[in-house]
């Protein structure tokens, strides 16, 4: 190969046993898992989670909020999923602060929405160019690291179950990484540029945590679709020098981004036709388990123009209450929010705003997120 090979990086069994998490908040990410997968499966016979009190359940002294364990509404399926937080996860900081700012702001909302945190500490670039997340550069300023952005990113992660509560999403830019997360991750997204990747496909199918779709840049629903039929089913393949059997994950779903067109414009895909759409292309295909989308109001679906989020998100509820089958298929939203509205070049010094694409604040957040538990 022409490469210079740079060091040997960290096995994932390795980190694990450098940064562990305590066995007293797994129970918060199977929790979170069990209650993401009864809102996905909208089926409340088959509801997994346990019916448990939480007596013994005992936290970090920064996260005392035990007695939200023993809430039950996650068996209501008729709660959405609310798929918020920053565009990447760039500053340990600030990002701990977005969350604990959440976390009373879920409380509020708990029997309408669950929340999950947006913690993307991969960043795919279309070009290849510019920051590409915690994982490469722990340091955004500095140059790529892998190694130490293995660490930060699981750091991350455990902050975020054991001084806020909240398991937290992240993106499967790489699926040979998904080891050095999987305890600690409650969903996963497979990004437009991954979609097609037989790899991500595959390794998808065996995950312990739902996994999202989205459709690729071409906007084709088709392709989408045959990834999650993929991700669905059981599967034999390689997987870090290994060959392994998957037993396929029923939960993987679509999530609609928008797309870009012949001349390279955004296009959005979340108005009531392309629902149906989705609908009748699940419906057509009766081997999908738990046909369900979650929709993206960022990205092309925005243009990238994060204060038009909120108006879409209306939109969306709207088709729902007009139609029965839109209800059912969508199953919640995908929301870039952060600190401070809008973005900064890296080296900025803004805290709390966003490196890479511009996010709603704070104050439009909160907003949000009330409009959106009083509509549903």
């Amino acid at each position: 190969m022409k490469a210079e090979y740079l060091r040997k990086l960290l096995f994932p069994l390795e980190i694990k046993e450098m940064l562990p998490l305590h066995d007293k908040y797994r129970n918060i990410v199977d929790t979170k898992i069990r209650e993401t997968e009864a809102i996905l499966s909208s089926d409340k016979e088959n509801c997994s989670v346990p019916s448990c009190s939480y007596a013994g359940c005992s936290y970090s002294s920064t996260y005392s909020e035990a007695a939200s364990h023993t809430d039950t509404s996650y068996k209501d399926s008729a709660r959405k999923l609310l798929i918020i937080g920053p565009c990447s996860a760039d500053n340990e900081e600030s990002v701990i602060e977005y969350l604990n700012r959440l976390r009373p702001i879920q409380e509020q909302v708990k029997s309408k929405l669950l929340i999950i945190p947006r913690l993307y500490t991969n960043k795919p670039r279309t070009t290849g160019d510019g920051y590409k997340g915690m994982l490469h550069q722990p340091d955004p300023s500095s140059e790529t690291d892998f190694y130490n952005g293995i660490i930060a990113t699981r750091r991350l992660h455990i902050r975020a179950v054991t001084e806020t509560g909240f398991a937290c999403a992240d993106e499967m830019l790489y699926p040979d990484n998904y080891e050095y997360l999987d305890d600690l991750i409650a969903y996963v997204a497979v990004g437009a540029r991954s979609v097609e990747n037989q790899q991500h496909r595959l390794t998808a199918s065996a995950l312990n945590a739902p996994v999202g779709m989205k459709n690729p840049t071409s906007g084709d629903f088709s392709v989408m679709l045959n990834a999650i039929h993929a991700a669905q089913n059981p599967h034999t393949f390689m997987y870090r020098g290994w060959e392994i059997k998957s037993s396929g994950n029923k939960f993987a779903h679509a999530i609609l981004r928008g797309y870009t067109n012949k001349h390279g414009e955004p296009q959005p895909n979340y108005h009531y036709e392309d629902l149906l759409r989705l609908a009748d292309m699940y419906v057509n295909n009766e081997s999908y388990l738990n046909p369900s989308a979650i929709i993206d109001v960022n990205h092309a679906n925005s243009g990238k123009k994060p204060f038009e989020q909120p108006h879409i998100v209306m939109d969306i509820i709207n088709s729902m209450k007009y139609n029965s089958t839109i209800r059912k298929l969508v199953k919640g939203f995908m929301v870039e929010s952060y600190l401070v509205d809008g973005c900064q070049s890296v080296g900025g010094s803004t805290y709390g705003q966003s490196i890479t694409d511009p996010c709603l604040g704070w104050d439009k957040t909160v907003r949000l997120i009330s409009d959106i538990a009083e509509n549903i």
